[in-house]
């Protein structure tokens, strides 16, 4: 695959460049022994994560072929810290590679304090070098986007032009369409917030909601640009084999199709949402599902970038004016997901903080009750405080609504919270079998 044109001012020089493939081949000559998917990729996230801090340490070691010993040695420890990973052969490597990298390090040493002593015989020593500066932190959460600019705003979106594999729109909105599938044709029920009762057939979106990847490893740099782009390559097969999202935005902000508008994609599960009159159960069927490559882990997501924020704010503005979605009907998947057996919020947690909200023109959605713990009584456990250990201010105001509710119809916070999860399963098993029933429609008409 060819590499992309170097951004002027950020080419590295030769000597760092081969310093970090050094790094790299032998993160993928370990990694390659790792079978299990999900182990290797944590293996690679640490390892990336211990590379800043330890490469100008490593690159004191002034032969190659030990500097390479000396980096799959840092990258083995963090992967070894998990039991389940510990194999035998493993653990023999790691010891002699430990062991040829404390005498690199001890030759290193001394040739560093030869050097010291050397300089230290002038009169005049020379000046010490100025210290590195600390590598920049990013920011735990999404960062907002300045407000637009005055200028000409169109009352709509529409398509200006179609080519082979994209299309473009009005707002600056460009899709790329070539690997776009179909899925099973979208038909939902949802049911009526008054009365309960199961409404007619629909195949509208009726909503948004907002994803993480949870797939990203590379630091976001010119150094790592063709790894970037073959991990987004991979990601795209692996969406598309599975109908997960119907958008993906990559981190260069690349806005790809990957399940049609007009179809079911597999991405909500289990989950709750509701508007002024209606709750909506299971969403894969009823909210179309935009995805920005990052990774969500310790209750926290990576920034995405500038690029995906500008993408994401104009995919959201044409979809949301195309069905005529309302706003609060845009939602993060964390704060719509549930466990249905446990009756228990937060199964999956991506975006449970930190949606950059006003940046996409949407209410702040974590301030709003939660309809999972409000209307049928759903709570939480210690491993969900031990990912937000105070979770959204939403969830604590449903909070205070059930328990006003309790008081004012005379009952204990726990009966009606049984009461209230016990209505959930009788309206769980229906939207399972309407949900059953629009598959088989739709299969008959087709």
């Amino acid at each position: 695959m060819r590499h992309a044109a170097p951004t002027p001012g950020v080419a590295l020089s030769a000597h760092r460049r081969n310093r970090v493939d050094e790094f790299v081949r032998a993160l993928e000559t370990t990694s390659r022994r790792i079978s299990d998917p999900a182990a290797k990729l944590r293996f690679i996230r640490g390892s990336l994560d211990k590379y800043q801090k330890r490469n100008r340490l490593v690159q004191l070691i002034p032969f190659p072929s030990l500097r390479g010993l000396l980096y799959r040695w840092l990258s083995l420890e963090g992967m070894l810290a998990a039991p389940e990973l510990a194999e035998r052969r493993l653990r023999t490597s790691l010891l002699a590679i430990r062991a040829v990298a404390a005498g690199v390090v001890v030759v290193a040493l001394l040739a560093v304090a030869t050097t010291v002593f050397k300089l230290a015989l002038p009169a005049v020593a020379a000046p010490a070098p100025p210290a590195p500066a600390p590598p920049a932190t990013l920011p735990a959460v999404a960062e907002s986007l300045a407000p637009l600019p005055a200028g000409l705003a169109p009352a709509a979106v529409w398509q200006v032009e179609r080519g082979n594999g994209y299309e473009l729109y009005s707002n600056g909105l460009r899709i790329e369409t070539g690997g776009q599938i179909a899925g099973d044709v979208r038909r939902y029920r949802v049911f009526d917030a008054a009365s309960g009762l199961v409404d007619e057939t629909r195949t509208k979106p009726a909503g948004l909601l907002f994803h993480t990847t949870e797939s990203d490893v590379w630091p976001l740099e010119a150094e790592f640009n063709e790894k970037l782009r073959d991990s987004s390559e991979r990601l795209l097969r692996y969406l598309r084999r599975n109908r997960t999202y119907h958008y993906l935005i990559d981190r260069f902000g690349r806005v790809f199709r990957v399940v049609a508008e007009d179809s079911k994609a597999n991405h909500a599960g289990n989950s709750i949402w509701e508007d002024a009159e209606r709750v909506y159960l299971n969403l894969n069927h009823a909210f179309l599902a935009v995805s920005f490559e990052s990774r969500w882990g310790g209750g926290q997501t990576l920034p995405i970038t500038e690029a995906q924020l500008l993408a994401g704010r104009s995919l959201t503005d044409y979809l949301r004016r195309r069905y005529d979605i309302p706003a609060e009907m845009c939602v993060a998947h964390g704060l719509t997901s549930v466990n249905p057996k446990q009756h228990r919020i937060g199964h999956h947690m991506d975006w449970s903080r930190g949606f950059p909200w006003a940046a996409f023109g949407l209410p702040d959605q974590y301030t709003r009750e939660a309809p999972a713990v409000a209307r049928f009584g759903f709570g939480y456990d210690e491993g969900f405080l031990k990912v937000l250990p105070e979770p959204w201010p939403g969830v604590r105001a449903a909070e205070r609504r059930l328990a006003e509710d309790a008081a004012r119809v005379g009952q204990s916070l726990e009966k009606l919270r049984r009461e209230r999860q016990a209505l959930y399963d009788r309206w769980f098993l229906e939207q399972a079998q309407a949900d059953r029933n629009g598959v088989a429609e739709g299969d008959q008409a087709s």
